[in-house]
């Protein structure tokens, strides 16, 4: 092998080379950008989780209440029945 040859490997190894640190720095910008958004979509769902157990407690009062209220009810009718 002649010089020249060696020195045109070296230029072409060179050149992938390059390529393959700025795909890989591609890539790391990407899975910054990706890791991010998981964290963005991890934080909305705790805040939606917090929010339907906020919801379901509420219902679960609002149930109570209705169900204490059709009690009192039923006590008031059946004393103005039996008068």
């Amino acid at each position: 092998m002649d010089n020249n040859t060696i020195l045109n490997q070296f230029d072409e190894i060179e050149k992938r080379v390059e390529k393959l640190i700025g795909a890989c720095k591609e890539l790391e910008a990407a899975n910054a950008e990706l890791s991010d958004k998981v964290g963005r979509l991890e934080s909305q769902l705790r805040e939606k989780e917090e929010s339907e157990g906020r919801h379901a407690e509420v219902k679960a009062l609002i149930r109570t209440k209705i169900d204490n209220l059709m009690e009192r009810l039923e006590g008031v009718t059946e004393t103005g029945q039996e008068q």
